[in-house]
């Protein structure tokens, strides 16, 4: 068992299989030595995570949403590498957009529920540039969704 399925293990976190896109686009990218993989909204085993926050959501239910956001990246990590964690370098970099009204300010507190859980889980590979951002709405309703761009061996 590779290291970062160790940790995974350790936390309690099985990860799902990669999710399908939902339209006319592929889930990730590999170029060169990075994997840009598209955005994986907010939604575990148990169905979407939606909401609003600053409406019906409040700054921890969002950091879960995120973090349920990051375990999606992984799996389509995980795919992308053929199915060897071993080839990860890093995480380059994360874009997060948080379904929000237009008075909320605390993005980056929701998108660190998915920064803190990948450096739990990957140590200071794990540590990334990032974006977090308010959208007016998400698809299906969703509370979070994130992109990321990984390194690669």
């Amino acid at each position: 068992m590779h290291a970062i399925e160790q940790r995974l293990s350790e936390l309690g976190v099985m990860l799902p299989a990669a999710p399908a896109p939902a339209a006319n686009y592929v889930p990730y990218v590999v170029t060169g030595g990075q994997v840009y993989i598209s955005g994986q909204i907010s939604q575990t085993a148990d169905g979407l995570i939606k909401g609003r926050l600053g409406a019906d959501m409040d700054v921890a239910q969002g950091a879960l949403a995120a973090k349920a956001c990051a375990i999606s990246l992984l799996a389509q990590l995980r795919v992308a590498c053929g199915g060897d964690f071993s080839r990860l370098v890093r995480v380059v970099k994360l874009t997060g957009f948080v379904n929000s009204t237009p008075d909320f300010t605390d993005q980056p507190k929701v998108i660190n529920g998915a920064s803190d859980f990948l450096v739990a889980v990957l140590g200071d590979a794990g540590r990334h540039a990032r974006s977090a951002v308010s959208a007016a709405s998400l698809p299906l309703g969703v509370a979070v969704e994130i992109e990321g761009i990984f390194e690669i061996t």
